[in-house]
């Protein structure tokens, strides 16, 4: 490698939500700026008037600081916006002409297609190469393409050869005098000392063009990298249109950024070894671009959130429920939400899941049909309910384990083991059938109110 320091960019366009695989690209190239001693460069690529937005370029940037790749690390650099350079985009377009290198083309698309269909061809076929034209209105620039052929050293992907007869000279400069995207991608990389580009590969079919720009202008080209792309269950690529792809919806879902982090770096590499859930800077030590696969990555919702609970679980205590503060309403209690925190710790899948299972401890009960009919219906249930009352309104020493051993003496006449006991007790304390563990709850519930949701079951099934 160069004795230059390196510099990696990330460059995307804000024309929507931030994509979970631009996600995992830009930490790709945060891992490899980091663990080489380099620079990771943003650069919004916002040339697409039509398209982009402001929020969107904000929605980026947040996004990316939610991964942990923020501005305030010195390894960062920008945002650059490339509509900022578009006079550089034309002058190297100039001196590209002025090389030998491109010329203009009069040509409309529909001559071309009527020329090619007379031909027997398809596509351009470099008809005004050698008319001399100069600039004018609607004229465009396009490349002249060499003979033989492109060699792409990847790093994922190894040696890759174009045939350079099947690349059609490529425009460069439109009608309207705005540069393409390959043109003012290769210029604004130049420009900013960018020496790889780790990208998804879905580009792979630019970069022979981008190469030759790079030759053209007498610069070497970058190191390449291109990564495999994301697929759903079915194996199509990810669409925005169709699966789960946002990141900020992930974010908003209360999913944690270690878990996003530690799962996205998972897709297409692995050390090498069985694990997958590590830290970031043991992932930082040991990315390579060499040991990215060439499979399609299928990105799994499921296992995300397996990832995410597990990330949950390792969670100190205090962070856990400091997390949790921000995921209910302002005015529930944060001592009976801390005193519950523990016992829900290990069930927790998402945050945004956290006020459905806990808000029985916060306010009325209400329970839903097919529960109260599924566990109240038995012959046991009112006796059982009625007997529970009794005892639990005479113990001194109201604490989860004393409350299930009063149960389980409560059920021993009735026969059922203590699964079914507590059902009744459940709907009738929690509204549902499932939840956090009964007499953990109980406990923090408070005998009074426990005893008043008890005596309310106890009326319904009277009447």
């Amino acid at each position: 490698m160069s004795d230059v320091s390196p510099r990696f960019r990330f460059a995307p366009s804000p024309t929507g939500f931030f994509h979970v695989g631009g996600a995992r690209t830009a930490l790709f190239n945060w891992a490899l700026a980091r663990r080489l001693g380099g620079r990771f460069v943003l650069r919004i690529e916002d040339t697409d008037e039509a398209r982009n937005r402001p929020e969107w370029t904000d929605g980026i940037i947040d996004a990316l600081a939610w991964l942990g790749i923020s501005a305030d690390d010195p390894v960062f650099e920008g945002p650059h916006f490339q509509s900022d350079s578009a006079q550089s985009h034309l002058a190297a377009a100039e001196r590209l002409v002025a090389s030998g290198n491109a010329y203009y083309c009069a040509m409309t698309p529909e001559e071309i297609t009527e020329r090619a269909g007379a031909e027997g061809g398809t596509g351009y076929g470099g008809w005004s190469r050698d008319l001399g034209l100069g600039p004018g209105s609607g004229r465009v620039l396009r490349f002249r393409v060499p003979d033989g052929s492109t060699v792409v050293h990847d790093l994922v992907r190894g040696e890759v050869s174009f045939d350079n007869a099947v690349i059609e000279d490529f425009v460069l400069v439109r009608g309207n005098g705005s540069p393409v995207f390959n043109l003012a991608n290769v210029v604004d990389d130049i420009e900013m000392g960018i020496t790889h580009v780790v990208r998804a590969e879905e580009h792979l079919p630019n970069t022979p063009k981008q190469q030759m720009i790079w030759d053209a202008l007498g610069h070497a080209p970058p190191v390449w990298g291109h990564v495999p792309v994301l697929v759903n269950e079915q194996r199509k690529k990810l669409s925005k249109r169709r699966d789960k792809v946002a990141l900020e919806q992930y974010r908003d879902e209360g999913y944690l950024a270690t878990a996003m982090v530690n799962y996205l770096m998972t897709l297409g590499w692995s050390a090498g070894d069985d694990r997958e859930i590590r830290p970031w800077a043991e992932i930082e030590s040991l990315f390579r671009l060499e040991d990215v696969n060439l499979s399609p990555a299928f990105f799994d919702i499921k296992k995300l959130a397996a990832f995410n609970g597990e990330y949950i679980r390792m969670m100190p205590i205090d962070e856990f429920v400091a997390e949790c503060d921000r995921w209910v309403p302002a005015d529930w209690d944060r001592e009976r939400l801390a005193a519950i925190a523990t016992h829900i710790q290990p069930r927790l899948v998402t945050f945004s899941d956290l006020p459905g299972i806990v808000d029985f401890l916060f306010g009325d009960v209400v329970t839903d049909d097919d529960s109260w009919s599924k566990t109240m219906s038995t012959e046991y249930a009112r006796p059982l309910l009625e007997s529970t009352i009794g005892q639990y309104s005479e113990l001194g020493d109201w604490s989860a384990d004393v409350l299930k051993s009063t149960l389980e003496l409560v059920m021993e006449p009735f026969g059922v083991k203590l699964g079914k006991a507590q059902a009744p007790v459940r709907v009738a304390v929690t509204g549902r059938t499932v939840g956090p563990p009964l007499f953990e709850s109980i406990e923090v519930l408070g005998r009074e109110e426990t005893l008043v949701r008890l005596g309310r079951a106890l009326e319904q099934l009277a009447t």
